[in-house]
């Protein structure tokens, strides 16, 4: 018999993506970054006011997890933002069509992370040191998120890309923000269907980071999936304030880097020693405010004589 609770995640989720799809977004529109604060706080209070559901249902052990477990991905979906700026960017994506983009790419992320998340419990279960590659892998993306400094992004050298380009006949141009069109007898894709792809082939990248990170914090299927999803639906509405807000956030990287770091070495001693999930939460918490705190500080650079 399946559990209430998912089934009571799961009509919350239709509702609030109806609500958004076709109340909130109805006709498409350029997104002001006052709309987008509105409709993050909606996401925000959805998220959390479902902490509390938890917290009724599975009790407080499984409410620190979930809560932990939301602000980790809410933090680190913060990258993941700037990859969609760079990607609606160089495609040269009108702004009444991104939050399209954006809705539909998040059916993907449901789906995908379902499919990490749960894979990846199963995979502890059975082989418990993989833990330990979970956590290596936590600690070189955090080293490699502190070193790089290039933000470019090249969408025609990745796979996905190459891949379409030659199985998918594309026109150039946007056709009223269809993903196909028929023409000459044949359906074409759009560069909005690229951008979507690209939305969602990044979106799985960033999950092979974010799931083994909130698989440290629990390895319970519904608080890890649902703090998870949660987040993630939040994001979209963020992207469109966050576009204007994050790039005044230049320390930002350094406080991810050390929360991927921090989980990538609780993961590898975890069989010596069990970091209390409220440690970990006031962690995460305190590295985005420090990072947030140290960006805000920091004087604006002298123009240049050129």
């Amino acid at each position: 018999m399946m559990d209430l609770s998912w089934v009571v995640f799961g009509v919350l989720v239709l509702v609030a993506l109806f609500l958004d799809l076709f109340v909130f977004h109805r006709h498409p529109h350029k997104i002001s970054v006052k709309e987008s604060l509105l409709l993050s706080a909606f996401w925000l209070m959805v998220g959390l006011g479902f902490s509390l559901y938890v917290y009724y249902t599975r009790g407080h052990q499984a409410f620190v997890e979930y809560i932990t477990g939301y602000t980790l991905e809410k933090a680190l979906s913060l990258d993941n933002i700037f990859v969609f700026i760079l990607i609606f960017s160089y495609f040269k994506v009108p702004e009444e069509y991104r939050h399209k983009v954006l809705f539909w790419g998040v059916f993907g992320a449901i789906v995908f992370r379902a499919i990490f998340i749960f894979a990846g419990i199963e995979l502890v279960k059975m082989f418990h040191w993989i833990i330990y590659i979970f956590g290596v892998i936590l600690i070189v993306s955090a080293v490699k998120l502190l070193t790089t400094e290039d933000r470019e992004f090249h969408p025609e050298e990745t796979l996905p890309y190459r891949i379409a380009k030659r199985l998918i006949p594309i026109v150039p141009h946007y056709a009223d923000g269809r993903f196909f069109i028929k023409d000459g007898g044949k359906y074409k894709a759009t560069p909005l269907f690229l951008a979507l792809l690209l939305v969602e082939s990044s979106d799985i990248m960033f999950a092979i980071d974010s799931v083994p990170a909130i698989l440290a914090i629990s390895t319970d299927p519904f608080v890890v999936y649902t703090s998870n999803i949660f987040a993630i639906l939040g994001l979209r509405s963020l992207f469109f304030a966050a576009n204007a807000i994050l790039p005044l956030f230049h320390y930002l990287h350094y406080g991810l880097s050390f929360i991927l770091g921090f989980i990538g070495v609780k993961m590898l001693i975890s069989e010596f020693y069990k970091i209390p999930v409220v440690v970990s939460l006031l962690l995460i918490l305190s590295a985005v405010l420090v990072s947030v705190l140290a960006s805000l500080l920091k004087k604006p650079s002298p123009p240049s004589d050129d």
